[in-house]
């Protein structure tokens, strides 16, 4: 039987283990448990032995076969769902060999959390060329995510990148795409489907009822009406005007320079760009080693570090874990609100 949602630990993945993920998860584990939610790991715990020791750290580690022993494991072990693909220690060294236990962490903790037995997902960091070098054929994290859930639900899903820290959460509409490609790719329709898909996880996961979104222009002085380039006044504006129609508190097209001072920040919960650069100069400039990635749109609450994976420090206990401290608080928050939402609703119907 399922445990209730109030019941359920989150599912942390340890990413690429040439990267600091897991020294992320021991130092965690070891020094920060006050305040947190329930989780367990999905990963080979002879690595995390072997990485423990590699930075002169004690663990003890639980092996679970299921989520919810993990709520049950003894104070200051921690609890590993073990992989069948094994993996070694290698900080600073891809190894495609590493690359199949890396995708089993990301497939089975989707899973768990699509089958009720896990709240959410905080995934480490991957090395997309160690993927690719083992045929991995996925953009990245947020796209295979996607799949994975159209895979297990029948329908397609429209994945939403939030970058979120303590003074200023950021979506960007075009993510990983050149510069030049942005005019090409940035549509109305596009730009009114990531806007809905912020509203309604803004006021389903993230408690806040009417969501307000500041959409940033495309140009210089959002165009300065047509003068600095037709986008503003052609796509973007288009867009706001439906969204507002159907109740969304949407304003803009705003000028980009004049969006992220204090005050302006004041009046609105997210900001709605139109470029990855445009979304997260602002994101990592007010909080590098606060802002959290999270992904909306999906039927699975995923959280992640906003950072690489750090190679050339792994193993040297030199790891801050504050992002991945914040991805896992606010997993847990995001699976709180959801399962009020949750139950709202029903108490409604």
């Amino acid at each position: 039987m399922t445990a209730s949602a109030a019941d359920l630990p989150i599912a942390v993945t340890l990413g690429d283990p040439s990267g600091v993920g897991p020294d992320i998860v021991i130092a965690i584990h070891g020094e920060h448990r006050e305040g947190l939610p329930s989780w367990f790991v999905i990963g080979d715990p002879d690595l995390l032995a072997a990485r423990a020791r590699r930075l002169g750290r004690a663990l003890t580690v639980a092996m679970i076969q299921n989520p919810q022993e993990a709520l049950c494991v003894a104070p200051g072990t921690l609890p590993v769902l073990p992989l069948v693909n094994r993996q070694s220690d290698a900080p600073g060294r891809t190894d495609p060999a590493n690359a199949a236990g890396t995708i089993e962490a990301i497939d089975r903790a989707t899973a768990l959390v699509l089958d009720g037995l896990a709240a959410a997902l905080v995934t480490g960091p991957i090395d997309k060329k160690a993927l690719y070098d083992a045929g991995f054929h996925h953009p990245g994290h947020t796209e295979y995510l996607a799949h994975l859930c159209q895979l297990w639900l029948g329908r397609p899903f429209t994945p939403v990148m939030l970058l979120t820290g303590p003074d200023l959460s950021c979506v960007p509409v075009t993510i990983h795409i050149p510069i030049s490609e942005v005019p090409r790719q940035l549509t109305s329709e596009l730009i009114e489907t990531t806007c809905r898909i912020v509203a309604a996880d803004f006021r389903d996961r993230l408690g806040i009822a009417r969501p307000r979104l500041a959409i940033a222009g495309l140009n210089p002085h959002a165009g300065e009406k047509g003068a600095i380039g037709s986008e503003d006044e052609t796509v973007i504006r288009p867009a706001i005007a439906r969204l507002r129609a159907s109740g969304i508190d949407a304003v803009g097209p705003l000028p980009a320079d004049t969006m992220f001072h204090p005050p302006a920040r004041s009046r609105y919960d997210v900001a709605i760009c139109m470029y990855h650069d445009q979304a997260l100069i602002p994101a990592k400039t007010l909080a590098f080693d606060k802002t959290v990635n999270a992904t909306l749109g999906l039927p699975v609450i995923r959280t992640s570090p906003d950072h690489g994976t750090a190679a050339d420090i792994a193993g040297t206990g030199e790891a801050r874990p504050d992002s991945f401290l914040a991805a896992l608080r606010l997993a847990g928050r995001m699976a709180d609100a959801a399962k009020h939402t949750a139950s709202t609703a029903t108490a409604h119907t």
